[in-house]
């Protein structure tokens, strides 16, 4: 009666179940890498103004689209976190919009907390109110 044997030995067999796992972990790395920031856009109607945040950090700036004096192709002005928009203490942040046509600003929420502040651009940086819940 024949003997059934395995296709490889063992430790064959665990080196290409473990160099699987690495290969197919290493390429899920990039969608996990890119997962470390939320964009909204600004809610209102006539400003092109996206905000981004640091969903571990809380941190927020903004970028807009600007005409470049003389030129065809327009320029991306970024403004970077001011008063109250740098890290706060580590959590699960997000971006939300109130929905009201003419808010320039968007909602840094605390998932965790459920505390919030506003964001605004204010010169040439993004700024945010102290949290509150």
């Amino acid at each position: 009666m024949p003997v059934a044997r395995p296709i490889l030995p063992v430790a064959p067999r665990l080196g290409l179940v473990l160099g699987l796992g690495l290969v197919f972990g290493l390429a899920a790395a990039p969608a996990w890498a890119a997962n470390n920031y939320d964009f909204l856009a600004a809610p209102q109607i006539d400003l092109n103004r996206i905000f981004r945040v640091d969903k571990s950090t809380g941190e927020v700036g903004a970028c807009q689209f600007g005409l470049k004096e003389g030129s065809p192709v327009g320029v991306t002005l970024c403004y970077p976190p001011g008063q109250g928009a740098g890290p706060q203490t580590p959590s699960d942040y997000t971006l939300v919009a109130s929905r009201h046509e003419h808010e320039a600003g968007a909602w840094r929420v605390d998932l965790r907390t459920g505390q919030m502040s506003i964001c605004y651009v204010l010169d040439d940086a993004v700024v945010c109110t102290p949290p509150a819940k």
